[in-house]
């Protein structure tokens, strides 16, 4: 079991970078594959970045590629997602989501079990 709570999120504008954490509790952080999702609103909650229990492997929607970073601390137990050159389409609510098994090419949500409350990210244009 895990319990994740996001922070980070806020108002920037366009072209700005932002980062985003995600706290996690659970003896074993290390073992799950950690994700990061958005949803806008009015539309569904889309997969942007995940990354495998050791953080050695990643995978990242098209939209992510090239300005956004996953990575973890397994020591502090916390997953981040780097945001650069951010444009007003990234404006959503942005949630930490976990898995015991799988692998970083699971991009569906339902497939996460634990997810954060989400944190609003808001790119102005």
């Amino acid at each position: 079991q895990v319990q994740l709570v996001e922070s980070g999120g806020g108002l920037v504008q366009a072209g700005d970078s932002l980062r985003l954490s995600c706290a996690a509790s659970g003896r074993t952080f290390s073992t799950y594959f950690m994700a990061w999702f958005r949803q806008a609103p009015g539309k569904e909650r889309d997969f942007v970045a995940a990354i495998s229990g050791s953080g050695g492997t990643t995978n990242y929607a098209d939209t992510a590629k090239g300005r956004f970073t996953i990575s973890r601390d397994n020591a502090k137990n916390t997953v981040s997602l780097q945001m650069n050159s951010l444009k007003p389409e990234d404006t959503a609510v942005y949630y930490c989501a976990a898995r015991n098994y799988g692998s970083v090419w699971n991009i569906v949500d339902t497939m996460y079990p634990y997810w954060g409350q989400g944190t609003q990210v808001t790119v102005s244009s």
